[in-house]
């Protein structure tokens, strides 16, 4: 009878320790999405561009340039890593992303004589975006991508 009440109380602590845990990780993951990716959700066009160059350098990617406004020819930043050049689209959107961004990307990946093209975002892409970008050969960057990007700063 002593056996069984130790038991059915290490049982119980052991369940306790395993609830604290998740609400902490539960607690840490919130703090985390509230101090990176949902502060973009709000962000003006241009802001989201520097936030996101800012991203790319924490991220190892060197001679992080932000693009001139308008007339950038589809691409927001250009970049290298590891010996390859990006063209970078960068979408801040309410909503997922379509085939243009990736269209204008595909476009402007020649213009600037890069070897990549990305479409970056703080959401995710329509079924139609995923498939150009693949037929294309644009990557896409989307809100889980950046968030991983945000965890490994």
């Amino acid at each position: 009878m002593q056996e069984q009440k130790w038991i059915i109380a290490a049982v119980a602590a052991v369940l306790a320790a395993v609830f604290v845990l998740i609400v902490l990780c539960l607690l840490r993951s919130r703090r985390k999405r509230a101090d990176g990716i949902n502060e973009t959700d709000g962000m003006e066009g241009h802001d989201f561009e520097f936030f996101c160059a800012e991203l790319l350098k924490k991220s190892g990617f060197e001679e992080v340039e932000v693009t001139k406004g308008s007339g950038d020819y589809g691409v927001d930043i250009l970049a290298e890593k590891e010996g390859i050049t990006y063209a970078i689209q960068c979408k801040c959107y309410r909503e997922a992303v379509g085939v243009k961004a990736v269209q204008e990307v595909y476009a402007g990946r020649d213009y600037y004589d890069c070897m990549v093209g990305a479409v970056m975002t703080n959401q995710y892409f329509t079924a139609p975006a995923v498939q150009a970008a693949k037929k294309l050969k644009i990557l896409l960057w989307d809100r889980g991508y950046m968030d991983s990007m945000m965890e490994e700063e």
